[in-house]
């Protein structure tokens, strides 16, 4: 039963990915934690994450935007790098909770605040791939973060999804190396034919993507990808919420 309720998992997330650009990890990242753990749930997260984002990259290489890209990955270990030292010493319930309320805050002021100058430059963007990449390493889910700089800096929805697989590729890649580094038995130990499962869960989400990406407008993957971000956010919270009280 675990078995099958990982390959969905990642099936949805797939699909999710390839038609919001950051559906992967929020829409599987809660399950797989509770299925086989918080450690070896995330990094299975990262492993899918970077191959289902290499996947779409080579459907959507062409809208990619490389500056911007060039800017997130490096400023994402500003995160990742400090998050895989943080796992070993903070709780990973207080670090959910206390992610899922910011991201959560964030995306509500974002929503809210209706501003006709856009927030654009290198700071906010520096900031919001340094957040990303902590909640990544720490969560599984290093969306929500760029969601709010999406948001704040109205950037449209077909260049930001293009330009977040080559930046969940690269971050995906690095936050499961450095967490191996520092802890080589985080590795999920599963069936040979659940890993080959899942690789196939991959492709056929893709397709399932690229189908409802032909008939959904810009506009509506956009609010889907908002609704995403607080589902994300909210089952991080809840599920640091679920730890403390030790249910």
């Amino acid at each position: 039963m675990t078995g099958t309720l990982l390959i969905l998992a990642v099936l949805m997330g797939s699909a999710m990915q390839r038609l919001t650009g950051l559906g992967f990890a929020l829409v599987a990242a809660p399950f797989l934690v509770l299925l086989i753990g918080p450690v070896n749930g995330v990094i299975l997260v990262n492993i899918c994450g970077a191959v289902t984002s290499a996947s779409v990259l080579v459907r959507v290489f062409r809208h990619v935007q490389w500056r911007k890209y060039a800017v997130l990955a490096p400023s994402a270990l500003i995160g990742i790098i400090p998050g895989a030292v943080i796992v070993h010493y903070v709780p990973g319930a207080w670090l959910e909770l206390s992610v899922g309320a910011l991201v959560i805050l964030s995306l509500t002021i974002g929503l809210t605040l209706r501003s006709p100058r856009r927030r654009n430059g290198l700071p906010p963007l520096v900031l919001a791939g340094s957040v990303s990449g902590l909640m990544n390493t720490t969560a599984g889910v290093g969306g929500p973060a760029l969601s709010v700089y999406a948001i704040m800096t109205r950037w449209e929805q077909i260049p930001f999804a293009a330009t977040m697989q080559p930046y969940f590729l690269t971050i995906g890649i690095t936050s499961v190396t450095a967490k191996l580094l520092a802890q080589p038995s985080s590795m999920p130990q599963l069936p040979p034919w659940i890993w080959v499962s899942m690789a196939g869960a991959i492709v056929l989400g893709l397709f399932a993507g690229e189908a409802l990406a032909k008939r959904m407008p810009a506009k509506s993957a956009r609010r889907l990808m908002v609704l995403l971000a607080y589902i994300g956010s909210i089952a991080a919270a809840a599920r640091g919420i679920w730890e403390l009280l030790g249910l």
